[in-house]
């Protein structure tokens, strides 16, 4: 079964294409430079990429509206290209998952077309529609303050159609089993093509029911468990990646009781309560945000970020913890977004701090679940707020300092390459960063090793140690008579921290994986840590007899005088 299960432990590169590499100099990236980009990746250490839209579209929305799902973009490449991509990343071992966006077509769809024209086609059913406006067309907009309404009137159709994105991107009817149907086939036929899964978009929306006369969400988890099952024929080991932000109590209904639904979700609560841990020096709320995302089943993962292409929402924290992460993180109004959220990158969210984004991601690569890395984050990248709504993270990759960061021989990208200031191409780079030992990339690909070599984290049981200083946060792995410790320092002041390790000379022992500086019990049996500010270790159990009594888990008052300890960066 674990072969089976290979996201348990895996390294996903979230990549749009688009953005990534141009090969033939029109200003778009394509499947022919992202193959040229392939090794760059297997050494970088990820073990799955996962694809932005690809399939054919108008491109209103970075190809969340799709035109034809049987198709690639024709800037991309041909269908051809696509498999000669994916067989070429099979053989270097990487896996392939692209985004499923099925919530919505885009009006361009034939489907749509056909629908407006003829009430009587057989896709009018696909969509929802409306004689009348329906009185709550003005709430349940997922982009406030962009979108007006959730209901747009067709002249054609001489009716209302529902739309939960812009206005561009009709609702598919998801309750018609046709449209599941067809739902099934369009996975199928990316499976054909070499695909190992997808990231599918808006999942609570794809399963509630639609129409005038709905005023509750009624969602039908039924669709879960057909397209787990689905999967599970075709390819056994293919997996669905779940975009669903919702409340932890209803975890269950998308991983199933059983284990028989959703494969992997995105663990948006966590994310939030991350940040707000990185804002304001406590670790209190993660805590219980991992108390509580804890029950899944044996086969269920979470899906670990820190930024992603979206905005970083906060909508889950508190009012008072909101205001503290936009305060950290996003002070000005061009830097927020919808009213909930942050569109910027995470380097320039922490100022660039080398020591604070270390350990952003030392948290993300040893919280529970599986890190997924956005494109550029290995070398910093920052954000370009002068380009509208989500566009700013989503700016060209920085090869090298040539023009236009070397992604395209064109004068004209499809998105301005940042080019000014301490995240400028020509300070930001691939090239540059692969020649200096101590950058960003090379310390990225160091963790990652690091991470694929402790199994713990992906499989193995967790829990958080108590401790009385709220700026840290120790947690602890076991699964196989085997076990991790890891032990982070969110605030910027240095910190003691003293605990016991059980009994037995061997559990004594604390391996240091990241440095050479260990950690041997003293007499008593505790281990005395110096934590500089923002500093971080993972640490390996020497020994079977490793057991931490949490009771003896206590942290003396911040370290005064002299130097902390050598931080342990590689």
């Amino acid at each position: 079964m674990i072969n089976d299960l290979w996201y348990k432990n895996a390294v996903i590169y979230c990549l749009s294409v688009a953005t990534f590499m141009d090969a033939n100099g029109d200003g778009i990236g394509d499947f022919d430079g992202l193959m040229r980009r392939l090794d760059y990746l297997h050494g970088l250490g990820v073990t799955a990429i996962w694809l932005m839209p690809i399939q054919s579209s108008p491109g209103k929305d970075d190809g969340y509206d799709v035109s034809d799902y049987y198709n690639s973009d024709s800037r991309y490449g041909t269908l051809g290209d696509f498999v000669e991509f994916t067989h070429a990343a099979k053989q270097r071992g990487i896996r392939v998952i692209i985004d499923l966006v099925v919530n919505h077509t885009s009006n361009q769809h034939p489907w749509f077309k056909e629908a407006r024209r003829d009430p009587h086609s057989r896709y009018r059913d696909w969509y929802v529609w409306s004689k009348k406006k329906p009185p709550d067309a003005n709430r349940g907009m997922v982009f406030p303050g962009v979108q007006k309404s959730t209901w747009t009137y067709d002249p054609v159709a001489r009716a209302w159609y529902f739309h939960r994105f812009y206005d561009f991107q009709p609702d598919l009817n998801t309750s018609n089993p046709h449209v599941q149907a067809e739902i099934l086939k369009i996975m199928g036929f990316w499976i054909q093509l070499g695909v190992s899964g997808f990231r599918m978009d808006a999942v609570p929306f794809v399963i509630s029911k639609k129409g005038p006369g709905i005023r509750k969400p009624m969602e039908q988890y039924d669709m879960l468990r057909t397209i787990r099952e689905f999967l599970q024929w075709r390819e056994g080991d293919s997996i669905i990646l779940a975009e669903a932000n919702v409340l932890p109590d209803t975890d269950m209904e998308y991983f199933g009781t059983d284990g028989d639904r959703m494969h992997m979700m995105f663990n948006f609560q966590v994310n939030q309560n991350l940040f707000y841990a990185l804002a304001a020096s406590d670790s209190r709320p993660l805590a219980k945000a991992l108390e509580a995302t804890k029950p899944r089943p044996a086969t269920a993962q979470w899906g670990l970020f820190l930024r992603n292409h979206d905005e970083l929402d906060l909508g889950r924290l508190t009012p008072e913890q909101g205001k503290t992460v936009f305060k950290a993180f996003g002070p000005e109004p061009r830097m927020q977004l919808y009213g909930r959220g942050i569109r910027r990158r995470l380097a320039p969210m922490l100022e660039g701090d080398r020591r604070r984004i270390e350990l952003a991601y030392s948290l993300m690569f040893t919280l529970p679940g599986t890190p997924v890395i956005r494109y550029g984050d290995e070398l910093g990248m920052g954000d370009d707020l002068s380009l509208p709504e989500r566009t700013a993270a989503r700016t060209p990759m920085q090869w090298s300092d040539e023009p236009n960061a070397g992604f395209t021989k064109n004068p004209r990208p499809v998105v301005p390459v940042i080019s000014k200031g301490a995240f400028g191409y020509e300070h930001v780079n691939v090239a540059q960063q692969r020649r200096d030992p101590n950058s960003m990339l090379n310390w990225t690909e160091r963790i990652i090793r690091m991470r694929k070599e402790v199994p713990e984290i992906g499989w193995g049981d967790y829990e958080v140690i108590p401790t009385r200083d709220h700026a840290i946060l120790v947690m602890r792995y076991d699964w196989r008579n085997n076990s991790v410790l890891f032990v982070h320092n969110l605030d910027a002041r240095p910190r003691e921290i003293v605990f016991s390790a059980g009994v037995g000379d061997a559990g004594r022992l604390l391996v240091n994986l990241l440095s050479s500086d260990h950690s041997r019990a003293d007499e008593a049996g505790k281990h005395r840590l110096v934590m500089e500010g923002y500093g971080y270790r993972w640490y390996r159990v020497g020994g079977l007899e490793y057991l931490l009594d949490r009771s003896e888990v206590e942290t003396a008052r911040p370290a005064k005088g002299g130097r902390a300890r050598k931080a342990s960066r590689q």
